[in-house]
């Protein structure tokens, strides 16, 4: 096979697979880094206009990631179906497909975003919030919804990279975006010259902004730098025949993703039982588990491309090799941050809060649950592997167990008998028994198929 002049590209299929997923991985991580560090600032920001403020923030979060997670789930999709025809060698579909994925994602975005602005209110007080918290969530979740159609730009756009061996590019394009909004943060929020104080709307128009400049980049890239995508509508008949693709797994899969935030909208709701201390400081702890967990999140955007990949070639021994190595070292690497998160959680406590009664608990948070990120992290990467092996429907079975009938049920039943700390040592718990059960399953699984391949084959 004819290598790549793209100097920004691997070969998937012919480089060794340690050093092809660790050349991925580090530009991801990299990108993440940085994305992730903004974000933070954005909850330091606001932290310092008060505990309410700060609780207000924490029950966005699950509504927002909600349609993150439709997000992540469409480019899941659409990077497993445009790698799989690469791995074919069909190019032609592989463009009709990331031309139809943007407009797809506009479209379903657009609709669950205004279903979400008309009910803002009926939504929060479901999840717990108190009626003077609402005016300070509408100042923050009314602008968010406007513009989470210009998500489509990031999230999309770079999964069409990513599913053509590009992680360098994706990586700039998300730095750069996590660059605008930390910079617009304190400008918008607290004001400067003519710009008044704006509040936590401020931090919402700031990521909007950022939201905006993402869009326009990726943009760029896939359609001038590097024709990924077609400059011309495409038919209806194109339209539908990729997007059918492309749904067979990005509804299971963003299902399944979007499983999380109605776990963590449970999981908050429980949190308010003990107040709002206790919710802003579980916001936190949410936060510093996406930088935690970073490498997790990273591993979990390159392996799928490579695995579906050598999916769409017919290179099975690549694909579990890959895995089991992505698997072995995720779980070595979350010890390391464990210990490291332990060292400094005082400081992280302090950081994120003025309150004595909201850093406490966020340290209790570091103490308990980061424990066993390193399971979820196996939990992760499994159900990645299935959605790039076009089994969107195991991977979403296997998330409604670890969620509704380990960890969710698991964190409730502790909370009831031991409080806040049985709340933490329940999630963890849950992650230790689906990490066992997913790592298992795949092997099996596996095994199974390539015996199916052998027989048929032989």
């Amino acid at each position: 096979m004819t290598k790549t002049p793209n100097k920004q590209q691997l070969d998937l299929l012919e480089d060794p697979v340690s050093s092809t997923l660790k050349n991925m991985t580090i530009p991801m991580i990299y990108g993440m880094v940085l994305l992730m560090t903004f974000n933070l600032v954005d909850t330091f920001f606001v932290s310092l206009l008060g505990t309410q403020p700060l609780a207000a923030i924490s029950f966005t979060f699950p509504v927002t990631f909600t349609v993150i997670s439709l997000m992540i789930g469409l480019g899941i999709g659409t990077s497993a179906v445009i790698a799989k025809a690469l791995g074919k060698g069909d190019k032609g579909s592989a463009k009709d497909s990331a031309s139809a994925a943007l407009y797809l994602a506009g479209i379903v975005v657009a609709i669950l975003a205004f279903i979400g602005y008309l009910f803002v209110d009926e939504t929060f007080l479901l999840l717990g919030a108190s009626q003077e918290l609402l005016p300070l969530i509408h100042q923050y979740i009314d602008i968010w919804f406007i513009g989470s159609v210009c998500l489509i730009g990031p999230m999309i756009g770079n999964a069409v990279l990513r599913a053509c061996g590009d992680t360098k590019t994706p990586s700039i394009i998300m730095g750069s975006a996590g660059l605008v909004n930390a910079i617009l943060d304190p400008i918008f929020i607290f004001g400067l010259g003519p710009v008044p104080a704006m509040g936590i709307q401020g931090a919402a128009i700031a990521t909007l902004i950022s939201w905006l400049f993402g869009t326009f980049f990726v943009l760029y890239i896939l359609l001038i730098k590097r024709q990924l995508i077609h400059a011309r509508l495409i038919s209806l008949k194109e339209f539908i025949i990729s997007s059918r693709e492309i749904l067979h797994i990005g509804l299971p899969a963003a299902g399944a993703n979007m499983l999380t935030p109605a776990s963590a909208a449970i999981l908050t709701a429980i949190c308010a039982t003990f107040g709002e201390s206790a919710v802003a400081a579980f916001g936190v702890g949410s936060r510093i588990e996406s930088i935690a967990c970073l490498v997790v999140l990273a591993m979990s955007m390159t392996l799928p491309p490579f695995i579906s990949q050598n999916f769409g070639a017919g290179f099975m021994r690549r694909v579990e090799e890959s895995y089991k190595t992505s698997v072995k070292f995720v779980m070595f690497w979350q010890v390391f941050i464990y210990v490291v998160l332990i060292v400094l959680a005082p400081f992280i406590a302090n950081v994120f809060s003025t309150e004595d009664a909201v850093a406490e608990i966020i340290i209790l948070f570091i103490w308990i649950l980061p424990l066993g990120y390193g399971l979820q992290g196996v939990v992760i990467l499994t159900n990645s592997s299935f959605n790039a092996l076009h089994k969107p429907m195991v991977a979403l079975v296997l998330s409604i167990i670890r969620l509704f009938v380990c960890y969710v049920p698991l964190a409730y039943l502790g909370s009831v008998f031991y409080g806040l700390h049985g709340f933490f040592i329940g999630g963890l718990l849950g992650n230790l028994i689906m990490a066992s059960i997913s790592y298992r399953f795949f092997t099996k699984q596996f095994s199974a198929d390539i015996s199916e391949t052998a027989e048929i084959t032989s």
